[in-house]
């Protein structure tokens, strides 16, 4: 276009009313930005058995990790060779203590990320020792490996204090799966905790064939330590909405609520006997939720965990426990039930049916209503814990070293030109360039 031509008129559209009690996420700054995930945390990241000598990518909150075994240890690298941006998790293990890259054979230590040999450039390569790759600690805890994603050079914190107290503290039995899965980690995350969605999406589940469960229920959040918990303080078992009729998760074959008793453990109703473990506890709630996206539902007889584990923006993995606490010729009893049933009925089609809603959920934005309360509470515990750990993280940071003031070069004295005569090679004339013969 031409500084004669004049541009085209263009349509601007107005600008769409917000609709009534529409809601972002504005509120929850450091929430709204956590779609990889929180740093700072231990998070689970496969069953040990499955890390060997023979390097395996995984990637948390957005990094990229080599994770191998060596001499029975497990060692997480940052998945990425420093030379051409090959994945070391293609590569393998040609020394002890050390990963090899696939391409060059850039060779690495698992201990500290070194570059400690370079196949292809000999035993004396200079660039030995002056390269390296990051590495993140590394802990087997309940049959599986979990990796620390730090905030910036902080030390690790302590696994115990991360985990569940109740799993630190006493023995029991472990089933569970870990599964890759669409959708956002804090999708996957608020619908664990959510105080609505079991009551009417797994009212189909046939893990729920013969349990009955409340329409409705009025609810509280409490806090207690890390840890916050919903608090059934009203539960009807059926509702006759105005203009529309009467509804009811009752049905003739499940097993008959006892509508005299709220219980705190479950949410079946009353009645079954507590194992003594999870008596002792003393859960205000029997659903709890911590950071970095923990969470707990305490039944009479076991424990469900779930760890939300995120990946990327689009991905999380779902890891999924149930935790038997018994000892003796008791495991082989549960961990029978567990392989037999419950894997397929527990975490397969019920915990589908959640897998089905946080793959399809788009949110913000959103229009909560009374039962979130335990999202909004989940999200100011997020907001809050995270500020404290990001201070803490900076209070931590070393001031970078001070280097000494550079020392400025004491001039040379030159040799003084000599004459044109005696810096002259015989047969070259004054002037002329030596290789070429040609003048500038």
């Amino acid at each position: 276009m031409t500084g004669a031509e004049a541009s085209e008129p263009t349509m601007t559209l107005p600008e769409r009313p917000r609709a009534a009690g529409r809601q972002d996420w504005t509120a929850w700054p450091r929430y709204d930005e956590a779609g990889s995930g929180y740093r700072g945390y231990w998070y689970p990241v496969t069953w040990s058995s499955h890390i060997t000598k023979d390097p395996k990518s995984y990637t948390v909150c957005g990094e990229k990790l080599a994770i191998i075994r060596d001499d029975g240890k497990a060692y997480a690298l940052h998945d990425r060779c420093p030379h051409r941006g090959v994945p070391l998790s293609e590569g393998d293990q040609q020394f002890p203590g050390t990963v090899s890259c696939p391409y060059h054979g850039w060779t690495f230590r698992l201990t500290d990320g070194k570059l400690a040999a370079v196949i292809t450039d000999g035993p004396d390569s200079k660039i030995c020792g002056k390269l390296s790759v990051q590495t993140y600690p590394v802990q087997e805890r309940l049959g599986m490996v979990w990796v620390y994603i730090p905030i910036g050079s902080e030390p690790a914190t302590s696994i115990d204090d991360q985990l569940p107290l109740e799993l630190v503290e006493n023995e029991g039995i472990v089933g569970g799966r870990i599964q890759r899965r669409g959708g956002n980690w804090r999708f996957a995350c608020e619908n664990g905790f959510d105080e609505g969605h079991a009551k009417y999406l797994h009212r189909t589940s046939l893990w729920r064939l013969f349990k009955p469960m409340p329409t409705w229920n009025i609810t509280s959040i409490v806090p207690d330590g890390r840890w916050i918990y919903r608090v059934q303080d009203e539960v009807y078992w059926e509702a006759d909405f105005p203009g529309v009729g009467k509804w009811t998760n009752k049905r003739w074959w499940k097993k008959k609520p006892d509508e005299g008793k709220i219980s705190q453990i479950g949410n079946t109703g009353a009645g079954l006997k507590v194992n003594p473990v999870i008596a002792a506890q003393n859960f205000p709630g029997f659903a709890s939720l911590s950071m970095p996206g923990v969470l707990r539902i305490a039944y009479p007889t076991f424990i469900h965990y779930e760890f939300y584990v995120p990946v990327d923006e689009d991905n999380h993995q779902y890891v999924g426990l149930m935790v038997n606490f018994v000892t003796g010729v008791k495991k082989l009893g549960f961990y029978a039930k567990y392989l037999g049933a419950i894997r397929w009925l527990f975490h397969g089609q019920f915990s589908g049916q959640d897998e089905w809603m946080v793959r399809v959920t788009d949110a913000p934005p959103e229009k909560l209503y009374r039962p979130d309360v335990s999202l909004t509470a989940w999200r100011n515990l997020a907001e809050r814990e995270y500020a404290e750990k990001i201070a803490a993280a900076v209070a931590y940071a070393p001031d970078p070293p001070v280097r000494a003031a550079r020392e400025h070069r004491k001039p040379v004295a030159r040799n003084p030109v000599a004459p044109a005569s005696e810096a002259t090679a015989p047969g070259v004339e004054a002037g002329a360039t030596p290789a070429t013969g040609t003048t500038e």
